[in-house]
């Protein structure tokens, strides 16, 4: 964590500062240890295709917002681990370069469900050690769908 000090700039004035640092007996205690949920963004009202999308085609279902966050709109959809929370946006604009990846156990499959519920899906250029696939959010939210080979 960190560790407030007092640092003498070159003209004498002294400045508090909130400093990460080693230091003999000192360790670094803070860091990065994964990630919780992917945000995505959606326009008012898409709710119902949110869930028609997410959760009847991807699978994923969908959990409650907690009741001050849900009046905002939007919804989220949460399984084990793996948590996607759609919110509005009122300038939406939809992610086609950003994306999430999303780990899939038996792509073929997903693929054919995306295609009977009339999602496009487009093969791109092969990654090591995965299949992968893009598709489109019923917003045109970009996403990977990636299952690893072997």
């Amino acid at each position: 964590s960190g560790e407030v000090g007092r640092i003498e700039s070159s003209r004498g004035v002294h400045r508090t500062v909130r400093a990460m640092f080693w230091a003999v007996g000192h360790h670094l205690t803070m860091g990065i240890v994964g990630i919780d949920h992917v945000q995505l963004a959606m326009p008012a009202g898409g709710e119902d295709k949110a869930v028609a999308f997410y959760s009847g085609v991807l699978g994923i279902s969908q959990v409650a917002k907690p009741m001050h966050l849900a009046k905002r709109g939007g919804c989220w959809f949460e399984d084990g681990p793996l948590k996607v929370h759609l919110g509005v946006e009122a300038d939406f604009r939809p992610a086609r370069k950003a994306h999430p990846a999303l780990l899939v156990d038996g792509l073929g499959a997903l693929v054919e469900r995306l295609h009977g519920a009339g999602v496009d899906v487009v093969v791109d250029e092969p990654l090591e050690g995965y299949d992968r696939v893009y598709a489109n959010d019923p917003f045109g939210n970009r996403l990977e769908l990636l299952e690893p080979l072997g």
